[in-house]
C-alpha cells in the first residue's frame, strides 16, 4: 500500500500533470464563482481537452475542477448573496449576512479554511474507505435511504426561521416544484400545462439562481450603494484563523456528516450542507444569530460541502453509480480512458485511486490558498454600487439559466422563480426549505415508489428506519418540551399587564401586503395541484401527494392565522418593499424585450438603465463599462458554444 502511495505522487508530479491539475483548478475557481454554472459546467467545457492528454493528466485536470468548485462558490456566497452551487444557500444565508455588516473577510475566510479542512477529510476517507465502503453502501435499502432524504428536508424546514409551519410549507412546495414534469414510475406528466419546455421538469440552477440571487440582486440595487452597510476591516487574517480554531471540531464533525452523504448516491451536497448546517444549530447554545449572520453556519455547511463532493467518488469508483452530476462526468470520463470503476478498478490499478487521492488533497489546499490570495481584492467590491456588479451578474445568470434547454423558457422560468424568491423575501419566508425539497424530491420518489413496491407498509417496523425516523422525532419533542417549559415560565409575566401582548419580529413581518398575497398565492397553488393530482395515475400520485395535501393543510392555517393576527391587532396593510418594484419591474422588462428582440438587443437597454439609472454614472464610463460587460457577456455564451436567443420578432415573416 505504502508503495501504491508513493508511486501515485510521483506520477501526480510530473510537470505536465500538475499543470493539468493547476488548469483545471483554476477553471473550477472561475466557474464556481459564477452563479448558475458550476462544477457541471466546468468539467463540461474542460471535457474536450482532456482527451489531448494521458489518462491521468486528464483526470488530474477534472479532479482540479472539481475539488475547487465549493471553495470557490463561497465567494459569490457570500459577497453577493447568489450561491453559487444549491449547496451553498446556507453559505449565501449566514456570509452574505455578515459581509452587510462588514465582516466579508471574516467569512470567507473561515469558508476557505473549513472547505480546506472538508476536502482534506474527504480525501483521506477517500483512501481508506474505498475497500471498505462497499458493505456499508449496499447494507441500506431503499426504505433506509428514503428516511436519510426526509431527514435532510425536515432538517431543513426546521432550521431558518422559527416558525416551522411556514418552513414546512415552503418545503412541501420545493417538492411540488421538484415533481413538474414526467413521472418516473408511471406515464404521465405532471403539472406541464401543455408546455413541452417542463416535460423533463425545472433545470436546479434555474431554481437555485432564481430564488435566491434575483430576489437579493431586486432589493440590493433598489437598496443602493454597497453591499456592506459599513467600510470592509481587511487585513485581520488572526480573526478569521481564531474563529476557525474555535469551530475546529464543529468542521470535523460537519466533514464526517459530508462524507457520509457522499457515501449514498443522490443525496449530494444539498442535503449533507444542511444536515451540517442543522447540527451546527443544534450544537450551539445562542441560536439567535442563526439566519442573521452566524459564522459557525458557514464553517458547518463549507465544511460539509467539500467533503461531499470529493466522497461522491466513492460510489462512484465503487458501483458505477455517480453521487452527483460532476461526478457523473468525471464516471464518463473513466469509461473514456478504458478505466471500469468497480473493487476491480481499486484492486487492479490502486496507481490511480490513490493518485485520485492525491488530487484532490493537494486542490484542496492549493484552492484554498488562491482563494486567500484573491480575497483581500474581492472584498472591497462590497464597497462598489452593486448596480455596478448587477449588470454582469444578471448577465451572467442569463447565460446559466440558458444552457440548460436553450429556449426562452430557461429565462422566463428564472424570472418567474425569482418573483416567487422575492415574495417570499419579503413576506420573511425561508427560501432554502424550497430549494432542499426541491433537490430531493426526485431521489425520494424513486426510493417511496421502490419501498412500497417491495415492501408494502411493513418498512415502517424497519430498524434501521425506525432509528433514522428517531432523528426527526427526537428533536421535535425535545423542542416541544422546551416550548412549554418556556410558556409555564413566562406565564407569570403574561398576567402583568397589557406589554405581554406584543408581537415579535418574526410575526410583524415589515410588509404585511406582500404577505397576505403570498400566503393567498400559495394556498391557491396548492388547491390547484391538489385538484390537477386527482387526475394523475395512482403511481403519478405518491410524491406529489406527500408535498400537496400538508401544503395544502398547511397554506390554510398560515392564511387563516394572518388574517387573525391582522383582524386581533387593528394593523394597517401595508406595502413595505415600494421602492424595490421599479427595480422588478425593469427585470421584468427586460424578460420581455428578450422575448420579443432577442439577447443582443435587449441587454444594451438593461446596462443602459442600470448603469445610467441606478449607478448614475456617467455616459462616457458607463459606454465604456457597458461595453466591456456586453463583450463579456457575449464571449461567454460562445465559450459555451450556445447562441443567444434572438427573438420572436426575427421569426416573423417581413412583409418585404
Amino acid at each position: 500500500m505504502l508503495e501504491n502511495i508513493t508511486t501515485a505522487l510521483g506520477l501526480l508530479f510530473e510537470p505536465i500533470r500538475l499543470l493539468a491539475l493547476f488548469a483545471g483548478m483554476l477553471a473550477g475557481m472561475v466557474f464556481g464563482m459564477l452563479p448558475g454554472l458550476g462544477g457541471v459546467a466546468a468539467v463540461s467545457i474542460l471535457l474536450p481537452f482532456i482527451y489531448l492528454m494521458d489518462s491521468y493528466s486528464g483526470l488530474a485536470m477534472l479532479l482540479g475542477a472539481i475539488s475547487v468548485i465549493y471553495t470557490a462558490d463561497t465567494i459569490t456566497s457570500v459577497l453577493l448573496g447568489a450561491p453559487g452551487s444549491p449547496a451553498s444557500a446556507p453559505t449565501a444565508i449566514e456570509g452574505h449576512a455578515l459581509a452587510k455588516q462588514g465582516k466579508a473577510s471574516l467569512a470567507l475566510g473561515v469558508g476557505f479554511l473549513a472547505s480546506m479542512v472538508g476536502g482534506l477529510f474527504g480525501a483521506l476517507i477517500l483512501s481508506v474507505a474505498i475497500p471498505i465502503a462497499g458493505p456499508l453502501v449496499l447494507a441500506l435499502g431503499t426504505p433506509e435511504l428514503f428516511m436519510f432524504a426526509l431527514v435532510g428536508l425536515c432538517f431543513a424546514a426546521s432550521m431558518v426561521g422559527k416558525d416551522i409551519v411556514v418552513g414546512l410549507a415552503a418545503a412541501c412546495f420545493g417538492i411540488l416544484l421538484g415533481v413538474v414534469g414526467a413521472a418516473p414510475a408511471a406515464a404521465n406528466y405532471r403539472f406541464i400545462f401543455g408546455q413541452s419546455y417542463l416535460m423533463d421538469g425545472l433545470s436546479l440552477p434555474i431554481v437555485a439562481l432564481g430564488l435566491f440571487a434575483v430576489a437579493e440582486l431586486i432589493g440590493m440595487v433598489a437598496a443602493g450603494g454597497g453591499i456592506a452597510g459599513k467600510p470592509m476591516t481587511m487585513g485581520k487574517w488572526g480573526e478569521s484563523f481564531r474563529e476557525f480554531w474555535r469551530s475546529r471540531w464543529l468542521i470535523v464533525r460537519s466533514s464526517i456528516i459530508g462524507i457520509f452523504g457522499g457515501f449514498v448516491p443522490a443525496v449530494g451536497a444539498s442535503a449533507s450542507t444542511w444536515i451540517a448546517y442543522g447540527h451546527a444549530m443544534s450544537s450551539t447554545k445562542d441560536k439567535r444569530r442563526f439566519g442573521k449572520g452566524e459564522i459557525r453556519g458557514v464553517a458547518g455547511a463549507e465544511g460539509a460541502n467539500n467533503a461531499t463532493v470529493i466522497s461522491d467518488l466513492v460510489p462512484t469508483m465503487l458501483f458505477s453509480v455517480p453521487g452527483g452530476p460532476a461526478a457523473a462526468i468525471f464516471l464518463g470520463a473513466l469509461f473514456s480512458f478504458g478505466f471500469y470503476p468497480g473493487p476491480r478498478m481499486v484492486s487492479e490499478t490502486p496507481d490511480l485511486m490513490y493518485m485520485i487521492v492525491w488530487s484532490v488533497a493537494l486542490a484542496s489546499v492549493m484552492g484554498a490558498a488562491l482563494c486567500f490570495a484573491v480575497t483581500p481584492y474581492l472584498a472591497r467590491l462590497t464597497r462598489i454600487n452593486f448596480a455596478l456588479i448587477a449588470a454582469p451578474l444578471l448577465l451572467i445568470m442569463v447565460a446559466g439559466a440558458y444552457q440548460g434547454t436553450q429556449t426562452f423558457g430557461d429565462i422566463l422560468a428564472l424570472l418567474v422563480l425569482g418573483v416567487i424568491g422575492w415574495l417570499m423575501k419579503n413576506a420573511g419566508w425561508p427560501r432554502a426549505p424550497v430549494l432542499v425539497g426541491f433537490v430531493l424530491a426526485t431521489p425520494m420518489e424513486q426510493y417511496f415508489w421502490l419501498t412500497t413496491q417491495i415492501h408494502g407498509f411493513t418498512w415502517l417496523t424497519r430498524p434501521g428506519v425506525l432509528i433514522i425516523a428517531s432523528l426527526i422525532v427526537v428533536p421535535m419533542l425535545l423542542g416541544l418540551v422546551r416550548k412549554w417549559r418556556a410558556r409555564q415560565t413566562t406565564a407569570p409575566a403574561d398576567s402583568t399587564g397589557p406589554a405581554s401582548h406584543t408581537t415579535s419580529d418574526d410575526e410583524a413581518p415589515r410588509d404585511t401586503a406582500v404577505l397576505l398575497l403570498a400566503s393567498s398565492l400559495l394556498l391557491v397553488t396548492f388547491a390547484y395541484a391538489f385538484y390537477e393530482m386527482l387526475g394523475f395515475r395512482s403511481n403519478a400520485r405518491l410524491m406529489p401527494a406527500l408535498g400537496i395535501v400538508p401544503g395544502l393543510l398547511l397554506s390554510v392555517y398560515i392564511l387563516g392565522r394572518q388574517l387573525y393576527r391582522l383582524r386581533r391587532q387593528g394593523r394597517i396593510i401595508h406595502l413595505g418593499s415600494r421602492q424595490e418594484l421599479p427595480v422588478l419591474a425593469g427585470i421584468l422588462a427586460y424578460g420581455v424585450a428578450i422575448w420579443l428582440v432577442g439577447f443582443s438587443l435587449a441587454t444594451p437597454l438593461l446596462l443602459a438603465w442600470l448603469l445610467l439609472i441606478c449607478a448614475r454614472m456617467r455616459l462616457a464610463s458607463a459606454a465604456l463599462y457597458g461595453a466591456i460587460v456586453y463583450a463579456t457577456a457575449q464571449g461567454m455564451f460562445a465559450l459555451m458554444r450556445l447562441t443567444p436567443p434572438s427573438g420572436i420578432w426575427f421569426s416573423l415573416p417581413m412583409p418585404w
